[in-house]
This record gives structure tokens, C-alpha cells and sequence, in this order.
């Protein structure tokens, strides 16, 4: 009885200690995929060990630069417009501010493991994000830079405004307005990417060729928030008591330019030149406390960079630099058909 009863007592041991190893299995496995898949939809809103496509249709992640001005989600319209008349799948996301470049790098490695038929990406970083276009390249995932090219032969194309151009004119419309001389100074949201770079040098190499009498006093960089522009373009100010123009390189640079002249009561002394649109610019340009702006044409940027991945994917001719175009607006025009159709609230 001794021995049964010894048995019996092992038995019931052993059974006991084998049902806490299977609960503990199952707890410890529901957890991880519960943490994977939080993750990845954070980051690009699928399974990144799996393509995101479950049909037929090609599927082009695109990554734009952020989510918080308009302009993106002007941008974002023109790729749902491509997508849907070319019927092909596609997914847009950024980073929460354009000063998030290990974010957006993140999100293009996500996109990389779903193994897309080509990306659309807009580069906050033009240098930082090479390694993981050549992981591309070396998957034969055809790369469509728009907005921001890359310093690297990978992109097969590039959809973006001629920055410098632009900011060109831009410099020419402010020598105008401040009567060719005088003190002016630059807030950019940049300097990393080609849209800042560019959009800097192109203003500054345009005055600094072409007017002799116009001196740039100062550029800063105040990461596209409008915030951080605004105490930049105070301070800017209060070291240059005689400054009598800004330039505000993006939307987010030009409404803290905008902000910081009507908090430090130089409306109607200061001239404000901004870039892009949506509705602060718009009305501030209506109103007369900004001078003028130039806008892109940002649906075209995100209609032309999914037409063209669908042409790399299809094996088609791509154009290497697809210019999608810029205007100069002002009180005077603004409500052209021509500029309307280009300007986003």
C-alpha cells in the first residue's frame, strides 16, 4: 500500500507540474504576438513579416516626411488618386514631426519587410536612409523619391518641385518688396534634406549673386514646427533691430515667422515670404500680414510618385527628374484658377 500510495503520489506530481508548463506556454506566446503585431501596425499598420497585399494588386508603401502640415495630406490625396486609377494598393504614412528621421527610418524598414512592389519615400535624411535603399535596390524593389531626393543613384525617379528655383524667385520677390536693400534673414526647416538644403541655397545664392545690397544677417533651422520657428524668428529680431524681410522655407518655418512679427508688433515693418499653403498662409496672404508665398503642387507630387512606381514595376520608361511645378501667389492672384487648383487648406 505503501508503494501504490508513494505512485500515486507522484502521478498526481507530475501531472500537476506538466499543466503549469503548457499555461505557461500559451501566456508567454500570446504575449509576444500581441507585442509584434502592436508594433508593426504603429509603425506601418500591417505584418511586417508578411506582404500587406492579400490580392492581386501591387502593393507601394508610401513615406512622406510627417503628418503635421497640410501640405502632406494634400500630397497623400494625389497618391490616392494614383492609386485608384491604377488600381494598385498602397499605404501612406511619416513620422509625427519632421525632425523624426530614426522614425521614418524605421517605417521604411517595416515597409521593406512586407516586400512591396516598389516605395514611394520623401527623405527626411538624404544620406542617412542609403543603406536601406540599397537593401531595396538589392531586392529589386523600384524606389520613387518625391519631395526630397536622395543622395544616391537608387531612386529610379525623383517627383519634387526645382527647389532651388523657387526659392530663387522667392529671393527675387523679396529684393522687390524691400526695395533692393537691407537686412533679411531665413528660417528653414533643415538642413539635412534636399527640400531644406535647397530651398536654402536657392534663396541665398539668389540674393547674394544678384543683390549686392541685400545681406542675409541669419539662418536657422526650427524643424518645420511652427513653435520653435516662432522663438527663433524673435530672437532673429531682436538682434537685428533693422531686419526687414524673412523668408519662411516651409509652412510650419513660415507661420512661426508670421507668429513671432505680430508678437514682437513688427507687422507692416517686417516683409514675410512663406512657402507651401494651407489656411494660415492663405489668410495671412489675404490679409495682407504676409506678402506672398510660393506654392508647389502637392497632389501632384503624390500622383506622379505612384504613377511612376507603377511604371518601374511594369518595366516602363520613368523620367529621372519628374518637375512637378511651382507658383509664385500674392493677394493679387490668389484666387486664380490657375493657383487654386494648386493650393491646399
Amino acid at each position: 500500500m505503501k508503494k501504490f500510495s508513494l505512485v500515486l503520489v507522484l502521478i498526481i506530481t507530475l501531472i500537476a507540474l506538466s499543466a503549469c508548463g503548457s499555461s505557461g506556454t500559451n501566456t508567454n506566446t500570446g504575449t509576444n504576438q500581441g507585442g509584434n503585431t502592436g508594433g508593426t501596425e504603429t509603425a506601418a499598420g500591417g505584418n511586417a513579416s508578411e506582404p500587406a497585399s492579400t490580392g492581386d494588386k501591387l502593393y507601394i508603401p508610401v513615406i512622406s516626411k510627417g503628418f503635421q502640415h497640410q501640405f502632406w495630406q494634400a500630397v497623400r490625396q494625389g497618391a490616392e488618386k494614383a492609386a485608384a486609377e491604377f488600381d494598385v494598393e498602397i499605404t501612406f504614412e511619416g513620422p509625427e514631426t519632421e525632425a523624426q528621421v530614426d522614425k521614418q527610418l524605421e517605417m521604411l524598414q517595416v515597409a521593406l519587410d512586407k516586400k512591396p512592389s516598389a516605395i514611394g519615400f520623401a527623405a527626411l535624411d538624404s544620406q542617412a536612409s542609403i543603406p536601406l535603399l540599397q537593401r531595396a535596390q538589392e531586392a529589386n524593389i523600384p524606389v520613387i523619391a518625391f519631395d526630397s531626393g536622395v543622395e544616391s543613384d537608387i531612386p529610379l525617379a525623383t517627383a519634387s518641385t526645382d527647389n532651388i528655383a523657387a526659392a530663387g524667385l522667392a529671393a527675387d520677390k523679396m529684393a522687390e518688396l524691400i526695395g533692393g536693400e537691407g537686412e533679411v534673414a531665413i528660417i528653414v526647416h533643415d538642413q539635412t534634406s534636399r527640400t531644406g538644403i535647397d530651398r536654402r541655397d536657392g534663396f541665398k545664392n539668389t540674393i547674394e549673386e544678384k543683390y549686392p545690397d541685400i545681406k542675409i544677417v541669419d539662418i536657422q533651422y526650427g524643424g518645420g514646427d511652427h513653435l520653435k520657428s516662432t522663438d527663433l524668428a524673435k530672437a532673429i529680431m531682436q538682434a537685428h533691430p533693422n531686419l526687414k524681410g524673412f523668408f519662411g522655407a516651409n509652412e510650419g518655418s513660415a507661420i512661426g515667422v508670421l507668429n513671432a512679427v505680430n508678437e514682437m508688433q513688427m507687422a507692416g515693418k517686417v516683409v514675410v515670404i512663406g512657402y507651401d499653403s494651407g489656411k494660415a498662409q492663405i489668410d495671412a496672404i489675404r490679409s495682407g500680414a504676409m506678402a506672398g508665398a510660393i506654392t508647389q503642387n502637392p497632389i501632384g507630387i503624390g500622383y506622379e510618385t505612384v504613377k511612376a512606381a507603377v511604371q518601374a514595376v511594369k518595366g516602363e520608361t520613368v523620367e529621372k527628374e519628374i518637375d512637378t511645378g511651382f507658383y509664385w501667389y500674392d493677394k493679387t492672384n490668389i484666387d486664380n484658377e490657375e493657383i487654386q487648383a494648386v493650393l491646399y487648406e
